[in-house]
């Protein structure tokens, strides 16, 4: 049964609704899921998230929460009392898994946005840098099965559509992204990630996952959509 005024308003297809899933999921939290049409929103995503007009958004008690890793702070926040923990303890370790997070989601993501984007040169270019920065990533995994520790954290939720998105991304533009031999830590903590429970309960349908990207790929290089 779902926590009283608990609602996550969002998308199968979207990773961002899927970080706000694995948290709560994670953490034993039940929650009412309100699947929402990008192209017919409806007027409550539209009143909850004014500004930006897009999922996730977390209601809680009427009050909504806007931008997946603003959400997951909030949830860490709200229920401190569920286990495991999103984030350290000591006040130091949260600033550094919290750069992490940054780091993924401001050059991982978008270096891959970059890669999905382009093609030719700039792409092969797009492709080195993205590999440099997952490298760079990878040393926060360093004698660790997560980049939280033995349990997944921010980070690794943060991080953890990489291993749904990256094949499919690398099958549809046609080039290599993440190589075992060039990136053997990323390789084994994505296994490790597939093989969590809440991770397998809310995996999205591939084929969707896929054909959603082939179209929006035609769109990006038509000019008619930004990445």
């Amino acid at each position: 049964m779902a926590e009283e005024g608990l609602k996550l308003y969002g998308l199968k297809l979207s990773p961002f609704v899927l970080r706000v899933e694995w948290a709560l999921k994670l953490k034993g939290i039940e929650y009412e899921y309100v699947v929402e049409d990008l192209k017919n929103k409806s007027p409550q995503l539209l009143e909850y998230n004014p500004v930006y007009k897009k999922v996730p958004v977390l209601v809680h008690h009427g009050k909504p929460i806007c931008e997946s890793t603003v959400i997951l702070e909030y949830i860490e926040d709200a229920w401190k009392d569920k286990h495991p923990s999103l984030l350290p303890t000591d006040p130091h370790q949260r600033a550094v898994a919290r750069f992490w997070a940054k780091f993924s989601e401001e050059k991982c993501l978008r270096g891959c946005s970059d890669v999905f984007s382009t093609t030719g040169e700039e792409q092969i270019k797009a492709v080195e840098e993205l590999k440099e920065r997952l490298k760079t990533l990878e040393r926060y995994l360093q004698g660790k099965k997560f980049f939280g520790g033995e349990s997944i954290g921010m980070v690794d939720i943060v991080t953890g559509w990489i291993t749904i998105w990256y094949g499919i991304i690398e099958e549809i533009v046609g080039v290599q992204i993440i190589d075992e031999k060039e990136l053997p830590l990323i390789s084994e903590w994505a296994r490790n990630f597939l093989e969590l429970e809440p991770v397998k309960e809310s995996m999205p349908p591939l084929d969707e996952v896929k054909a959603h990207l082939r179209e929006l790929r035609e769109l990006v290089l038509a000019g008619q959509f930004s990445a």
